[in-house]
């Protein structure tokens, strides 16, 4: 009788072995301003309750949609979030260290568009506060991963007059931004890497996925990264964002996420354009991976 107990017993799950199958938890925080909230569009507010906004502002953003990610990804993930429209990391530095004090696995550190408002393209600022937001991440955590977010250019400032990127190839001022990141991580031991999400956007447009240029009309059977602005992200801008995140952080190929994705779904992308932004997330990684054997 006590063997026949035993067997049946062993075809019960026990919660104890339940739980230790589930995989750890990982802790993510993203500190950054409106390309991070994902202003100007419908990601701004999405999923707002899946994620834990630091400032208590109701912001989904780009975090949610990563965290949308990890769960079809089947990964376990607290994504917290940091933001302010408008400011630089100086101001989070500055004015809200207190709220990042938390011990992360990950931290993402997003500059301004242009690095500099009233000197676009200037690293001064950038140089050294984003090393100041690392040493505090890695403090709190010694094998905390710190990430900059290197963004895209933008339109307005490329098609429009009265900017330094004026006239310029759509890729200069990602190129630009992205180079200012380098130098960064290069000055400070504490931060890791750098999330090519510029680099992507110029490979949506290359591909013919996306059209380089919002104000001459946007192509047939192509999608509009920028919003109505030209110059925040669109619902598809903020998708490729976040999927190089994904793929990034995790190191799962965001192409298994497959045409079929909760958010591009619930976000109005299709089948076809979330299938194609994947592609491009996932071979501009490939491309980053390959870089940095080489190195």
């Amino acid at each position: 009788m006590k063997a026949l107990l035993l067997a049946l017993f062993a075809l019960v799950p026990a919660p104890a072995l339940a739980q230790a199958a589930a995989p750890p938890q990982k802790t993510i925080l993203f500190v950054g301003n409106s390309f991070t909230q994902g202003a100007h569009s419908a990601v701004k507010r999405y999923r707002a309750d899946a994620v834990t906004d630091l400032n208590g502002d109701g912001y989904g953003g780009v975090p949610a949609l990563f965290k949308t990610f990890t769960e079809e990804a089947g990964l376990s993930w607290k994504v917290s979030l940091e933001t302010q429209g408008g400011k630089p990391l100086a101001f989070h530095y500055e004015e809200r260290r207190a709220k990042l004090g938390g011990a992360y696995d990950v931290v993402i550190l997003q500059e301004l568009s242009e690095l500099n408002r009233q000197r676009p393209g200037d690293a001064t600022d950038y140089l050294k506060y984003a090393p100041l937001l690392a040493a505090m991440a890695t403090q709190a955590n010694p094998k905390a991963e710190v990430l900059l977010m290197s963004t895209w250019s933008r339109a307005d400032k490329v098609y429009q007059p009265g900017s330094p990127w004026s006239g310029k190839p759509i890729d200069t001022m990602a190129n630009d931004l992205r180079f200012a990141a380098e130098r960064v991580r290069k000055a400070s031991p504490d931060i890791d890497g750098i999330l090519p999400v510029g680099q992507a956007w110029d490979r949506a447009f290359a591909a013919g996925v996306a059209d380089p240029n919002p104000y001459d009309g946007i192509a047939f059977g192509q999608v509009d990264l920028w919003t109505y602005d030209h110059y925040h992200a669109s619902i598809w801008g903020y998708y490729l964002e976040a999927l190089i995140v994904f793929g990034q952080v995790t190191g799962v190929d965001p192409r298994t996420l497959g045409p079929d994705e909760r958010a591009a779904d619930d976000l109005g992308i299709s089948k076809e354009q979330a299938a194609s932004l994947q592609r491009i997330a996932s071979e501009q990684l490939a491309v980053e991976r390959a870089s940095a054997v080489a190195r």
